[in-house]
């Protein structure tokens, strides 16, 4: 009797399992099941477009084009004339053995694509052949187009979905395209919409033989959202042009909103070389020179010393820490000394010999003098050099120096703000403000990136805040309302201890060292920089040309631009960085160039640095021997 009632309990307890196994497979999951895995039945994908991408005037950036690939389903594939097949595909049979291989690698039921993007004559030719070739079918495909040859960097690109990935994600095959870099891939998921799945049904022999369940699982595409970017292309697109023949970064940036209106490396390339059957073969050109780096993005990854530029900051913490005032004066004396050996001098070109020198005209003229005693005061102030440190470096970040600011693009670096700890354990001895004296003027350990200076100069034009600086403006012309976007980042610093430094700035375009680059009619406010450069050739440490720099935003009174200007051995800043910077608030805020202004225009595109960039590569007897 107990031996039975076992035998009917195990029974009932297996019924039970099964039924409810079948009940999550068909009732539960039954809905959601995608039969991809199910040899009799066959998965077409239609592809939606990918949303078009825009300037902040509506002018098109990004657009779409159709693409033919040859895909192919290892398991379908059926002995086939192997010389004629690759003669219609325009390849050898040791290519086509190796995709097929590649193919079957992936998953045998799966499909793929064997041969990508067709000319449109080779298609129509393949289209009436391919029947005869079981396995292999054509798929359409929207592939990228770009009107305007500008932006590369900002804009990125589409590539293939590699097999590791598509492993990882179960919405992409291999071989589809996904966005690679820049708002393509930041913005993926609305861009790329979603793709339609029809399932076919298949008999034994592998025909089609009708829909599978009718089509009720069937899903149509739905094509990407556009895009609406900060960008003005107009100035972007003279942007670039002005920094051709010269490397750097340039970052402009709309000072009430974040909004970024241009951001472009030099060298950069035309986005359409990485679209067709060559992307390949570009793709090595552009990302395998180690030299000129047309794919790395300087305005986001490069750092520099900032230079003078830098001064404005020890300023407003000197005012800020009431370690100085406006008036506040020190003498000049062609430089300042720091200690008792001949090279503890720091030089100075200010042109103002044993005069009391204030704020103002220590911005104007850039005397390294003045800012030297403002730093050592402020670091020194409690006697304790390493929380003084530690107290600069808190009002430093306020402004998104040393961190990687938060923006909507892939790229970035923090760059580098010493604190007191970083000099702690680089020191066994005591060390001061004399120490550390060339973060006075934005030498030394301190490291920025373009986009992080104009960010900074944003934050000055605004009187002590700042919005984080962001790309996208609208997506399918709904305007972002992301909080890390809208909301007003607050400095450390007082509203009140802008003002001396943006008179000082203005200065600058008036008598100081941007004099000679006004604009009639537009009252900038900048400072100019020159950035000592250094390198290692076999380990010896070599000065190179000084890079060129300058930041600045206009008008001075509600400011529409804040940009940031770097040219790598560029000299001093007042030599290129200020026109170029100039000319493109003038080009922003007037819509074009004067007259009068037409030979800075002429200068500034005829100058090339080349020479100088080809100078810089060792030689390869120099790298063996360590001469030069």
């Amino acid at each position: 009797m107990k031996r039975s009632f076992l035998l009917y309990f195990l029974i009932t307890i297996i019924g039970v399992l099964f039924i409810g196994r079948l009940f999550q497979l068909q009732i539960i999951k039954g809905a959601n099941y995608d039969p991809i895995h199910n040899a009799a039945v066959k998965t077409v994908y239609d592809y939606p477009e990918r949303g078009y991408i825009y300037d902040r005037n509506g002018k098109l950036l990004v657009a779409n084009q159709l693409s033919y690939d040859v895909m192919i389903q290892p398991n379908q594939v059926k002995p086939l004339d192997t010389l004629e097949f690759c003669k219609l595909l325009k390849i050898d049979k040791a290519d086509f053995l190796k995709r097929y291989k590649k193919a079957k690698h992936y998953a045998s039921y799966l499909p793929s694509v064997f041969l990508k993007q067709l000319a449109k004559e080779d298609f129509a030719y393949l289209q009436e052949k391919l029947h005869k070739y079981k396995g292999f079918y054509i798929q359409k495909r929207i592939i990228r187009d770009y009107p305007i040859k500008a932006a590369s960097n900002v804009l990125g690109y589409i590539g293939e979905v590699n097999e590791v990935l598509a492993k990882k994600n179960n919405y992409y095959e291999q071989g589809e395209l996904i966005g690679k870099d820049g708002v393509e891939v930041e913005y993926e998921e609305y861009l790329r919409g979603r793709k339609g799945k029809k399932y076919l049904h298949r008999n034994r022999f592998n025909k089609v033989t009708g829909s599978y369940r009718n089509g009720e699982i069937d899903t149509l595409p739905v094509n990407g959202k556009d895009l609406t970017l900060t960008l003005d292309i107009d100035l972007q697109a003279y942007a670039q042009k002005l920094m051709s023949g010269k490397r750097g970064g340039i970052v402009a940036i709309e000072p009430s909103t974040g909004e970024i209106l241009a951001l472009v490396t030099a060298p950069s390339y035309d986005p359409n070389m990485l679209v067709g059957r060559m992307r390949s073969k570009n793709s090595v050109l552009l990302f395998r020179d180690s030299i000129s780096k047309p794919a790395y993005d300087r305005g986001l990854l490069a750092t520099y010393a900032p230079g003078s530029p830098f001064k404005m900051m020890n300023a407003l913490i000197g005012l800020q820490e009431k370690v100085i005032t406006e008036h506040t004066s020190f003498k000049c004396y062609n430089g300042f000394r720091y200690g008792n050996r001949p090279n503890e001098f720091m030089g100075c070109h200010c042109g103002i010999y044993g005069k009391p020198i204030q704020l103002k005209t220590a911005i104007a003229k850039s005397c390294n003098t003045y800012f030297s005693n403002t730093y050592k005061r402020i670091v020194e102030h409690n006697n304790n050099p390493s929380e003084g440190l530690d107290i600069w470096k808190k009002h430093i970040s306020s402004f998104g120096l040393g961190n990687y600011l938060g923006y909507d693009l892939p790229a970035g670096s923090p760059g580098l703000i010493p604190d007191g700890k970083y000099y702690d354990s680089r020191y066994k001895y005591t060390w001061n403000g004399s120490t550390t004296i060339s973060n006075a003027i934005g030498q030394g350990e301190v490291l920025t990136t373009p986009i992080q200076l104009a960010n900074f100069t944003a934050a000055i034009a605004n009187r002590g805040y700042f919005y984080t600086p962001h790309i996208v403006k609208k997506i399918d012309n709904t305007p972002i309302n992301n909080p890390n976007f809208t909301i007003k980042k607050q400095t450390t610093i007082d509203k009140e201890n802008f003002n001396p430094v943006i008179e000082a700035m203005s200065e600058v375009f008036k008598t100081g060292t941007g004099k000679w680059s006004q604009v009639k009619g537009i009252e900038i406010c900048g400072k100019t920089g020159t950035a000592e450069n250094f390198i290692r050739v076999n380990g010896i440490k070599e000065q190179l040309e000084d890079h060129s720099i300058l930041v600045a935003f206009a008008p001075k009174d509600n400011p529409k631009i804040a940009i940031a200007v770097f040219v790598e051995n560029g000299g001093f800043g007042s030599t290129i960085a200020a026109p170029i910077t100039s000319l493109l608030i003038e080009k922003y805020i007037n819509g074009k160039i004067s007259k009068a202004n037409k030979y800075r225009e002429t200068n500034m595109l005829k100058i090339s640095l080349q020479a100088i960039y080809d100078k810089q590569i060792p030689k390869p007897q120099e790298l063996e021997t360590g001469t030069k």
